[in-house]
């Protein structure tokens, strides 16, 4: 079987004003298995994209594509791009945007004949490739569920099943191990390092040690658009890549985040949020069970949980996304039963992967990205005025987004885009924050500076609700645990 050969001489990339990518020279050849590394903002899904063919090089004479497949040498992707299968949180999100709720069965279908939507039937050969898949994936029980239904880490499975089901010739996941839970990823990283037994190439890019299979044979870093480091796998290199690099913006004593005034919210005379009874019903389906909750002031609370537990669903209902069914009830202190739940939401921050979703289609600047945040809305009716930036200018500062105010979401890499959402949750100033994740897609010296910002809010008041697989990213504040199985809660602890 033959495989894709890619090779980069000299590509530059721009986005908008900002250069992404400058000079990159790399070659993937049939039998490597390749770590992506690089900061959030290295330009690692650009290349990925550059490599898959969504996205053309800036022009230059001296630039060029090579693909050599079956003895052919082509300089452009063109006739091959359905050879590549990528997967990343962009791809992901495409059929939320446009509504391809397909079943999980008819997903990893479409992955047969390099289709989005069903255009044609698999024959018999087909089903049991695509049964196959399902029952390598561990998804053989949600075969006839349909995507929106499921987790974001289930949907993350199934596009990675609906890829191989494909036989491509490259493989390129971006950030794939994020949103799942330790028997997902478990079960991923054997699938991943069973293709070493063919010479399928594959690129994977990654933040996190554990999220590098043993059988990556090389590694690739990324530093400010440029490769600073390509060659076969070097311990030390992995190390330093992925290792904590203090941020000067949080490090230095004139830094911003340590001359700000953080908000002190004060303490409710009554718990800021109770939940009697409630079940909660996603397309006609349950996926949340009797459940009786408090958040009493003072408390912060890590919500766990498996992936399709209900945890996502939980903070929707908690921030007023998703209405309990007839004879639950949802309290929240300040607002009388029938209060439009935008008033609610225009005094509590949310962040959520779908949230970001849709903030990465929207055209506008980091600045007005974070005033947004004052409106709980998805872009602005009407521009910002100058008391709304200045509300906003300390949050601003307090994550270290001053130089990117005039930047495009477009122009931002998933991790960058995540700081600016951090900052829009705090735009009004809330004593309640709800994170589904907060620390996807972050490098590891961005997450210690996220961790340590979000340790210092809920040290000034700021009560935390967050959801997460990941136990290092519990900052030390949280002080109560639910763990949600099936929906339903189950007594935890701290």
């Amino acid at each position: 079987m033959h495989y894709l050969d890619v090779a980069l001489e000299r590509i530059a990339l721009s986005r908008g004003d900002t250069r992404v990518l400058q000079g990159v020279t790399w070659r993937v050849r049939p039998g490597e298995r390749w770590c992506l590394l690089g900061h959030n903002g290295a330009g690692k899904t650009q290349l990925l994209k550059i490599l898959a063919g969504d996205v053309w090089p800036a022009p230059h004479p001296r630039s060029r594509r090579i693909y050599r497949f079956g003895g052919e040498r082509l300089e452009q992707p063109l006739g091959l791009k359905e050879r590549i299968a990528y997967v990343g949180a962009e791809r992901q999100d495409k059929y939320a945007r446009y509504g391809w709720n397909l079943t999980v069965e008819e997903l990893v279908g479409t992955g047969l004949f390099n289709t989005d939507i069903v255009l044609q039937r698999p024959d018999r050969a087909g089903r049991r490739r695509v049964n196959a898949a399902l029952q390598r994936f561990g998804l053989r029980g949600l075969a006839r569920r349909r995507l929106m239904r499921l987790s974001y880490g289930e949907r993350r499975l199934a596009l990675i099943a609906r890829a191989l089901v494909g036989r491509p010739r490259l493989l390129l996941l971006d950030e794939v191990f994020n949103g799942l839970d330790a028997t997902h990823r478990e079960r991923l990283m054997r699938v991943i390092e069973s293709l070493k037994r063919s010479r399928l190439p594959w690129v994977l890019a990654a933040h996190r040690r554990e999220d590098v299979p043993d059988s990556a044979t090389h590694v690739i870093v990324l530093e400010q658009g440029r490769v600073k480091y390509a060659g076969r796998r070097n311990e030390a290199i992995l190390r330093r890549a992925l290792r904590y690099r203090t941020l000067q913006y949080c490090n230095s004593e004139d830094a911003p985040s340590r001359r700000i005034a953080i908000l002190q919210s004060p303490v409710p005379a009554t718990p800021l949020l109770v939940l009697r009874n409630v079940d909660v019903f996603v397309d006609h389906h349950p996926v949340l069970h009797d459940i009786n909750w408090t958040l009493a002031a003072g408390e912060h609370w890590a919500v766990l949980g498996r992936n399709g537990s209900g945890k996502s669903t939980f903070l929707k209902l908690l921030y007023g996304d998703l209405p309990p069914a007839l004879g639950g009830h949802v309290e929240r202190a300040g607002f009388a039963r029938g209060t439009h739940i935008e008033e609610f939401k225009r005094t509590v921050g949310f962040l959520s992967p779908e949230l970001q979703s849709e903030q990465a289609r929207e055209d506008s600047t980091v600045a007005d990205i974070v005033v947004s945040g004052r409106h709980a809305s998805i872009g602005l009716n009407e521009p910002a005025s100058p008391g709304e930036r200045r509300a906003v200018r300390r949050w601003i500062e307090f994550f270290g987004l001053q130089d990117w105010v005039e930047r495009r979401a477009r122009e931002l890499s998933y991790g960058q885009l995540r700081r600016v959402l951090l900052a829009r949750a705090m735009a009004a100033s809330p004593r309640l924050l709800l994170l589904d994740e907060p620390c996807t897609g972050l490098d590891a010296s961005t997450r210690a500076v996220v961790l340590a910002h979000l340790q210092r809010l809920a040290e000034a008041g700021v009560q935390l609700v967050m959801a997460t697989h990941h136990p290092d990213d519990v900052v030390p504040a949280i002080n109560r645990v639910l763990r949600l199985q099936r929906g339903s809660a189950l007594p935890g602890a701290p």
